[in-house]
């Protein structure tokens, strides 16, 4: 069997393996957001924290325990690493410099798990456990609620209420992503993914001396880690290492959780807004664009000529030999059309369209399917800006699911889509002006560009991922990528919160024979070419000056 064959059969079992899933992960997710029923574990917890899970919160309400919530985090998260020379477990680590501790504890607070530290040279077992695995639950239930508001707010009409943030981010956690990811867990154990809390030991001599490996509780921290679209490895190599991805089944396992509940969500948001086929049409135009770009990616690390690729069955540099050509382009186009950021593969070792294809995933912010949680909403936010250039074509006043898109409406979606693009181009435009922050590129020319612009890209959009060959751990890549981070998660929550605020309060518009079908493949293919085309008109000049460029020469 060839490797391009084989390639196909393994995305065509990931399809199945989505479908199948589809439909009873959606329904239990719908039913959990839905129940006004507490469990006792959760009744704890809400009197824990000195939460009423029965207040309905508008949307000013649930902004300031998102941001709370979070900021509490970020606190903790980094007090915790600059104790850890200290604690208990730490493995003989010291504490965590001050812009690198501020840089990680923005960065698993805001769900993109960009690390600029080797994992397994840095943190201690108190530090992996008890500070970046637990945020990795909580950060993707934050996600996940926001989400929720927002389809709350297409669902429900003259009230403004979203429900309860601290009951959704609870649920979130006990309901679904705490059962899934114990399940997951287990099965990666049995793959062969180590789960200890062992110290450091010398292993075998090797060229420059023998080599250090430290165990870990790995098995249950990359389960959430795929399933929550984190992507923060226990180790440097992160899912390119045996311990956290031994085989080809755990590969496609783990690629498999990434995906999961964000393409699930979908099911929850038909459900939820009482159409089940507005869903599928959401499901449609994340799943078109998956497969385009997983297809485009395959095609260019295959088909890329040379002898070097000819003898090896692809650009087979910086891939893994025991995964190939095949699951490390999956696996490329998974982590970067969602929030995960977890490789099993050296991005910047792909083809020169290949890196592009990676950055532009993330630069369509990561809608197909996305992040858990934030892939639905920026979806959600397209499709208003979809219905409203449809308006425009058509001379008709925009609605969409029974509400109006009216002047503030446009406006809040048009802030959304500014954010992120302001972010990574001002910050790569200051880092390659500036004359330290060139000091840490490996390469030159547009090679060296795309470091740069994958790096913001990655942070402003909440990814993680790194193209490599960039030395961030530096105040000024530590500080800037952090809060790229920060304000690139929380400033686009304020105007997805507000928008389901609106829409809450509106009354529902009836339907007539000149309303928008929103369930028909028509709207998907106009949602997908918004969605291709806005970003592109951002992005292609910066693009056209690295990824482009290297593939155009090569």
């Amino acid at each position: 069997m060839g490797p391009v064959l084989a390639g196909v059969l393994q995305l065509l079992a990931l399809i199945a393996a989505l479908a199948l899933a589809h439909r009873p992960l959606g329904d239990h997710m719908a039913r959990v957001y839905s129940s006004d029923r507490h469990w006792r574990v959760e009744k704890w917890i809400y009197k824990g924290i000195g939460a009423d899970p029965g207040t309905q919160m508008r949307w000013p309400a649930y902004l300031r325990g998102v941001l709370a919530f979070s900021a509490a985090g970020v606190l903790f998260l980094y007090l915790l690493q600059r104790l850890q020379g200290v604690l208990p477990g730490s493995l003989g680590f010291s504490s965590i410099d001050p812009d690198q501790a501020f840089n990680t504890a923005a960065s698993f607070v805001s769900n993109t798990n960009w690390q600029s530290y080797y994992g397994e040279q840095a943190m201690g077992h108190v530090v992996q456990t008890a500070g970046l695995a637990v945020q990795n639950f909580v950060s993707a239930a934050v996600g996940m609620a926001v989400a929720v508001a927002l389809v709350r707010g297409f669902a429900r009409s003259n009230s403004g209420e979203l429900g309860n943030f601290w009951s959704d981010m609870v649920r979130g956690v006990t309901r679904i992503l705490l059962p899934v990811a114990a399940i997951a867990a287990v099965v990666l154990v049995a793959c062969g993914v180590i789960q200890n809390f062992s110290g450091i030991h010398e292993v075998g001599q090797f060229t420059g001396g023998p080599q250090q490996w430290n165990g870990g509780a790995v098995a249950s921290q990359e389960a959430i880690k795929e399933l929550g679209t984190n992507g923060g490895g226990y180790f440097n190599a992160n899912s390119a290492h045996p311990f956290e991805n031994p085989s080809p089944f755990s590969n496609l396992f783990e690629i498999f959780l990434i995906l999961v509940i964000p393409f699930s969500l979908t099911r929850t948001f038909g459900r939820m807004v009482g159409s089940p086929r507005q869903g599928y049409a959401i499901l449609g135009t994340m799943a078109t664009i998956w497969l385009g770009f997983t297809a485009l990616m395959m095609w260019t690390e295959f088909a890329h000529p040379g002898p070097a690729f000819d003898l090896a069955g692809g650009a087979m540099e910086g891939k893994e030999v025991r995964l190939g050509v095949s699951t490390s382009s999956i696996w490329a186009v998974a982590t970067t059309l969602t929030s995960t950021g977890a490789v099993n593969s050296f991005h910047s070792s792909f083809t020169g369209f290949g890196g592009g294809i990676q950055l532009l995933g993330m630069q369509l912010g990561e809608i197909a399917p996305g992040g858990v949680g934030s892939g639905l909403y920026g979806m959600l936010i397209m499709a208003v800006i979809a219905v409203f250039v449809a308006g425009l074509m058509v001379g008709r006043t925009p609605e969409y699911l029974g509400r109006k898109i009216g002047t503030r409406e446009i406006k809040l979606a048009a802030c959304y889509i500014l954010i992120t693009p302001a972010l990574v181009l001002v910050l790569t435009a200051a880092a390659m002006a500036l004359p330290t922050p060139g000091d840490s590129m490996t390469n030159s020319g547009a090679h060296g560009f795309s470091e740069i612009l994958y790096a913001y890209s990655s942070g402003a959009n909440n990814n993680g991922s790194a193209f490599a060959g960039l030395n961030a751990d530096t105040q000024w890549f530590n500080t800037t990528i952090g809060l790229a981070m920060l304000l690139g998660r929380f400033l686009p929550m304020v105007f997805v919160l507000a928008l389901a605020g609106s829409l809450a309060g509106q009354r529902p518009i009836p339907v007539t024979a000149g309303t928008l079908r929103t369930e028909k493949p028509l709207f998907t293919g106009l949602l997908v070419g918004a969605i291709l085309i806005i970003t592109g008109l951002t992005y292609f000049p910066a693009l056209a000056l690295g990824p482009l460029a290297e593939g155009l020469a090569a």
